[in-house]
């Protein structure tokens, strides 16, 4: 307990010392036509989300480093990015080696190798599509924090990961709400933050379904990986834009401006769908695999009608 509040402290004190040197720096989200907020904010607040893993390192004498080396990486050059944006080419390679590091961390020597490719093309796809969520006050925060605390819970039956890499965040997630969770936020995430989350939403998932051989923890992250995706298809090929560009396309930007719905509504719905899909996952990950993929499929269908009808209704409305 005393740790919590230490670490709490810490994350506290860093907050407020980034806030005044983000201000003195011009660390600062000029919004543009596809942006949501309408005035200048300041970016990088999620690098409470990189100190918290930082203490969890020091405090578990080195737990997971080869995930913690990799985090460190590739969020370090998200920072980069959040100060002059990098090209995509030029953050792949790190993201590559971070997600190597990732997976030697989950695997060890005992990885297939032609998993491999696999694996590191869903792990970049995953921490790229995760990184374009930061959209709209709140919804990154509140969303990760369901994520995690869904994945916490499975773990605290399981007792797989060690409970602290998720409680720093939870922490971690509060202070950064209390700047982000607001009509006018006071900071926003940025590429480091999201990227942070990210990787560890990756690496607890992943190490979580593969040593409990289950399928439905896939479903963490159902709600917003629909969105995500099929905004991602229709872009790439409806659309034809470049997908790697800003955009507000994302079904939650659309209630947004189409609806009546503000940004803390909106990013609490999505929390809330999470939710319940989240007590499927704790009252069933332990069932036969055959049924968590069949629960998991139909999951997956049921998502992806609900995302059709929504953006078509949205659209129609909208005309």
């Amino acid at each position: 307990m005393i740790t919590n509040f230490i670490v709490a402290f810490v994350l506290v004190v860093s907050s407020v010392v980034y806030l005044k040197l983000a201000t003195y720096f011009q660390i600062i989200d000029k919004p543009n036509h596809r942006s949501s907020h309408t005035n200048p904010t300041i970016r990088g607040g999620g690098v409470l989300f990189l100190i918290a893993l930082f203490l969890f390192f020091i405090l578990s004498k080195g737990a997971y480093l080869y995930f913690f080396l990799g985090t460190f990486l590739i969020a370090f050059v998200s920072f980069i990015d959040d100060l002059k944006d990098l090209s995509a080419k030029q953050r792949l390679p790190f993201q590559l080696i971070s997600i190597c590091l990732l997976l030697f961390q989950v695997f060890g020597t005992d990885i297939y190798l032609l998993w491999i490719p696999v694996l590191c093309i869903v792990g970049i796809a995953f921490i790229n599509l995760y990184n374009f969520m930061d959209g709209i006050n709140a919804i990154t925060g509140m969303y990760s924090f369901v994520v995690l605390m869904i994945l916490y819970l499975v773990n605290l039956d399981a007792k797989i990961l060690e409970a602290a890499i998720f409680k720093y965040q939870f922490i971690a997630l509060v202070v950064f709400g209390f700047y982000n969770f607001r009509k006018k936020a006071k900071f926003f995430a940025g590429d480091i933050g999201s990227i942070t989350l990210a990787m560890i939403v990756f690496f607890t998932g992943l190490f979580l379904i593969v040593k409990l051989e289950s399928p439905l923890l896939a479903l963490t992250v159902i709600v917003y990986s629909t969105d995500s995706i099929l905004t991602l298809l229709h872009r790439k090929f409806l659309l034809k834009e470049n997908v790697t560009e800003a955009h507000r396309h994302h079904l939650y930007q659309k209630i947004v401006d189409q609806t009546s719905l503000s940004h803390i509504q909106t990013s609490g719905l999505y929390a809330v769908i999470q939710i319940l899909v989240g007590c499927i996952i704790v009252t069933n990950y332990t069932i036969s695999f055959n049924n968590q993929l069949l629960i998991f499929i139909a999951s997956v269908i049921f998502f992806i009608l609900i995302y059709i009808f929504l953006f078509f209704r949205l659209k129609t409305k909208n005309n």
